[in-house]
C-alpha cells in the first residue's frame, strides 16, 4: 500500500521508518513499494522493466528480490537480505534506482525519496502480500485477471516455508 505523501502512516509518521532489524537466525521478508515522482505514470514500458529486472539480476545483489509488480507510478517488490547486515534496504533501493535512471540515460529525479517497506511476519501475511501484488492490476481497471499484467516476474523464489 503506498501513502499519500500528504497522509500520515497509520503510527503517525510522515514517512516510513528507516532500517529494518534482521532477525538473527531468523527469516526477514519484506514487502515494498517504491513510487514515482509525482507519481507520474512512466513504469508500464518495456524498457523498464526489462533493465530493472536485469539490474535486480545481475547488479543489485545485496538484497534478493522475488515477485515484482510495476504499476504505471510505482513498483511492488518482496525481497530479502542476501548478505545479513551489509547494506540497508534503503541503500539498496538508491543505489538501483540510481542505476535504472542512468541505464535508460533518464534525468534525475524520477523518484519519489526511500522506500516504503513492510516486514512479513507470518505466513498468512505472505499471502495476503502476494495477494495484494497480484491483484493490483485488476483493482485498478487495467487488466481482468492478474495473469495479463505483462509488467510482473520473480527474480528468485521467496516463500516463507523456505
Amino acid at each position: 500500500m503506498a501513502i499519500p505523501e500528504n497522509e500520515s502512516f497509520p503510527c503517525g509518521r510522515q514517512h516510513p521508518a528507516p532500517g529494518v532489524r534482521e532477525t538473527p537466525g531468523g527469516r526477514t521478508i519484506l514487502f515494498c513499494t517504491v513510487c514515482t515522482k509525482d507519481r507520474r505514470p512512466v513504469l508500464t514500458d518495456s524498457r523498464f522493466s526489462s533493465e530493472l529486472e536485469a539490474i535486480w539480476r545481475r547488479e543489485a545483489r545485496a538484497w534478493i528480490v522475488g515477485r515484482w509488480l510495476l504499476m504505471p507510478d510505482h513498483a511492488h517488490f518482496f525481497c530479502t537480505p542476501s548478505v545479513s547486515g551489509r547494506h540497508s534496504v534503503e541503500e539498496w533501493t538508491h543505489f538501483w534506482k540510481e542505476r535504472l535512471t542512468k541505464n535508460l540515460s533518464l534525468s534525475p529525479g524520477q523518484w519519489q525519496r526511500g522506500v516504503f517497506h513492510h516486514r512479513i511476519r507470518s505466513a498468512e501475511e505472505y499471502v495476503e502480500k502476494l495477494a495484494y501484488l497480484s491483484l493490483n492490476p485488476v483493482r485498478a481497471g487495467l487488466v481482468t485477471e492478474s495473469a495479463q499484467w505483462p509488467w510482473q516476474g520473480e527474480i528468485e523464489r521467496i516463500t516463507w516455508d523456505q
